[in-house]
């Protein structure tokens, strides 16, 4: 199988329990389960891997989509990821993680690929169980909390009212950023996407 035809792994990052649903930390479930109904996937236990996974593709004959949920709780995230990732033999540069962002406003969703992990333990977690950093990110703004609120309490608190307005539309266009760095790949979804 070459790379081109390996399948792509989307994980979506975030906390498992009903209490957790909805959470910032959690936009990255939202994303996945967005994109599991997008392409008529369902999710279900993985046998592999303390996960739930749902696969599919998107269009028609196009990219096979892995897409992932983690169950352990986010900062052991990485170990269910690289599992899987090892099951599927999906290289590093078809793993795309979603997830919540401190550094990006509220509104915007951005991709890119490597980095730091900017504090994110989800990701931390991911890096340090694939061995790399080099895997694209779709970073879902939440911005920074207010006032002198912990960050570690801002992003397990429920959005707000105002926020969830816009909540939908926004989990759609993390959906989408998705599709593209799949399609078309990291720099082509930051063009089109990264506008406003």
């Amino acid at each position: 199988m070459s790379s081109d035809d390996a399948p792509w792994l989307v994980v979506g990052l975030g906390n498992p329990g009903r209490e957790y649903a909805g959470n910032r930390h959690n936009v990255g479930f939202m994303a996945a389960d967005l994109l599991a109904s997008r392409v008529g996937a369902k999710f279900g236990r993985h046998r592999r891997a303390h996960a739930e996974a749902a696969e599919g593709r998107l269009g028609l004959g196009g990219p096979r989509l892995v897409l992932v949920k983690p169950l352990t709780y986010m900062n052991l995230s990485g170990a269910p990821v690289s599992a899987l990732a090892q099951f599927y033999k999906v290289p590093l540069a078809h793993v795309v993680a979603v997830h919540d962002e401190l550094d990006v406003p509220f509104g915007q969703v951005r991709a890119k690929r490597g980095g730091g992990e900017g504090g994110h333990n989800g990701l931390r977690s991911m890096s340090k169980s694939l061995g790399a950093k080099e895997y694209a990110r779709v970073r879902f703004g939440i911005g920074r909390p207010p006032g002198r609120q912990d960050p570690a309490d801002y992003v397990l608190s429920d959005f707000s009212s105002s926020e969830r307005k816009e909540l939908d539309f926004l989990v759609d266009r993390a959906a989408d950023v998705v599709e593209a760095v799949v399609l078309e790949g990291v720099e082509w979804a930051q063009n089109k996407y990264h506008g406003g």
